[in-house]
């Protein structure tokens, strides 16, 4: 342990990088939380040391570029689908992507370089500093949320694991947790010896990590019935009018049933425009003209009795013609009426519109999803009402890794609905955004149906537990019976203001550690 407190100080900016990307690793589909506590511990090794606050910030942004270098290495896949596009500049995206991010963990150790006189000083304003560097994450520049430090907490299929104390701190705020046993490891080590109170230190953290794994909670049931459909439908075929009816075909196979139920198609699971207005020539890029056809076809796909929920595309006009597109959920009954629908609120920037289009476009950059038309965002969480389906929230693709951002507070759903395409993102994006899922069913209490085109779908129950799943790359449906709310948790009422709330108490905490260490 002296040689490896050697090396880190020795070397501080590249053992920084090389920590967070072994950081990264606590995160799906590798889940080697043990490798995230050790690099943190590294990383307030080397905020302690740090001759100055500048200093601090660099190691903690060297540490960013890292971290989410190797934790988001899933967007290169995206640029091997887009034909316009180097499949090279994927990789330049990605750290480009990572010198951003960084600025977050670097704001994070600059807090606790500020506390550093003593060690519990470090270690409390670092975890309330990461808190606050994550809720920032989520919504400057429209935020970007993916893979909270929390993340790592969670248990396999069957267990929340310490994620389950995710009511009463939000997701942020169990990340500034992970920050906390971490520290327990350092304050071990800086102890210099091995005493009782040094082994408390080490096993603490562990004890925490892996007795709540052994937590499965008894599943819950409604007698409302579903049918979640994944067809399996490869990014390299989904967009190419040629392949249109035998897709159409795999997901009306996959769905048949009888009595009433509720069939959950992904996103992008219709080509189809289903409402109606538009001029003509719009119908016909697809294999209806007439819009109410493909609306009752989609109604005898399903069978009598039953409602489907499927991603789609409705279109905004101006004078005739198309000025922007929504990534749409429609319900639709049996006999093809539509019910009721959803706009995604929160768009991907480069994906779904051209973020200063007036210069990138002249430069021949496009969009990750076909299409010259950018897509407008919808209002915000809406709950939809299915009559006896029961009330659903919507939360399309990667909307759902929003902490406290995917529930109408004032009109709660009794499950939310999360339809995916995560064809782009290979072997390591599926996994990642099923685990995030799973925390925002454990903050508000409510199940997650997960519908995607290529895998990971899912049926998540309240307590974060997967009770049943298609595995990436395989075509197949789940039916059962929907899990049933929990009771609104405490985050549900106060959303992120709990996790600033325990931010505040941590930075407090660390300021009363580093005077008394002064005095």
């Amino acid at each position: 342990m002296r040689r490896w407190l050697d090396l880190i100080l020795n070397h501080p900016r590249l053992t920084a990088l090389g920590l967070g990307a072994l950081a990264a690793t606590g995160f799906q589909p590798l889940g080697l939380w043990p490798l995230t506590l050790f690099a943190l511990a590294g990383l307030i090794a080397l905020v302690r040391a740090a001759p100055s606050g500048k200093q601090a910030a660099l190691l903690g942004w060297c540490f960013g570029v890292g971290h989410f270098t190797l934790g988001n290495n899933w967007i290169a896949t995206a640029f091997t689908y887009q034909a316009n596009v180097p499949a090279w500049l994927g990789w330049v995206a990605v750290v480009l992507l990572s010198f951003y991010l960084a600025a977050y963990p670097a704001l994070a150790a600059l807090a606790g370089w500020l506390a550093r006189r003593s060690i519990p000083g470090l270690v409390l304003a670092l975890a309330g500093g990461w808190i606050v560097s994550e809720w920032l994450r989520s919504w400057v520049f429209t935020g970007f949320a993916w893979n909270p430090l929390g993340v790592a907490a969670l248990g396999g299929f069957g267990s929340p694991g310490l994620a389950l104390v995710l009511p009463w701190l939000g997701t942020y705020a169990l990340s500034g947790l992970i920050v906390l046993l971490a520290g327990c490891w350092w304050a071990a080590l800086a102890r210099g010896k091995p005493d009782p109170r040094g082994l408390a230190l080490v096993l603490a953290p562990l004890a925490a990590m892996l007795l709540p794994q052994l937590v499965n909670p008894p599943e819950q049931l409604t007698q409302r019935r579903y049918t979640l459909v994944q067809p399996d439908i490869r990014q390299e075929f989904l967009n190419d009018p040629a392949w249109f009816e035998a897709q159409f075909q795999r997901l009306a196979a996959l769905s048949r049933g009888q009595g009433e139920r509720l069939v959950l198609w992904p996103e992008s699971g219709v080509p189809d425009y289903l409402r109606d207005g538009y001029p003509e020539r719009y119908y016909l890029d697809t294999y209806g003209a007439d819009p109410g056809l493909a609306r009752r076809r989609l109604g005898r796909a399903i069978g009598p009795g039953a409602m489907l929920m499927t991603g789609a595309v409705d279109l905004e006009l101006a004078g005739g013609r198309v000025v922007g597109a929504r990534n749409a959920v429609t319900a639709l009954d049996d006999t093809g009426a539509i019910r009721a629908g959803y706009a995604k609120a929160h768009l991907v920037p480069y994906g779904e519109y051209l973020a200063l289009r007036w210069l990138l476009e002249p430069l021949g950059v496009e969009r990750l999803v076909p299409g010259g038309i950018d897509f407008w965002p919808g209002p915000g969480p809406r709950t939809l009402d299915l009559g006896q389906f029961g009330q659903a929230g919507v939360q399309i693709c990667y909307e759902i890794i929003f902490s406290g951002q995917v529930v109408d507070r004032d009109n709660r759903p009794d499950f939310l609905f999360n339809p995916s395409n995560d064809g782009w993102f290979g072997a390591w994006g599926p996994p990642q955004h099923l685990a995030q899922a799973r925390l925002r069913a454990i903050e508000e209490g409510l199940p997650v149906l997960r519908s995607t085109t290529t895998g990971i779908s899912a049926v998540v129950d309240g307590h974060g537990v997967v009770r049943r799943h298609v595995p990436r790359l395989v075509p197949g449906r789940l039916d059962g019976q929907v899990p049933a709310a929990l009771a609104p948790t405490l985050f549900s009422r106060l959303g992120n203001m709990l996790p600033l709330g325990w931010a505040i108490l941590l930075l407090a905490a660390a300021m009363v550690a580093s005077r008394r260490r002064r005095g």
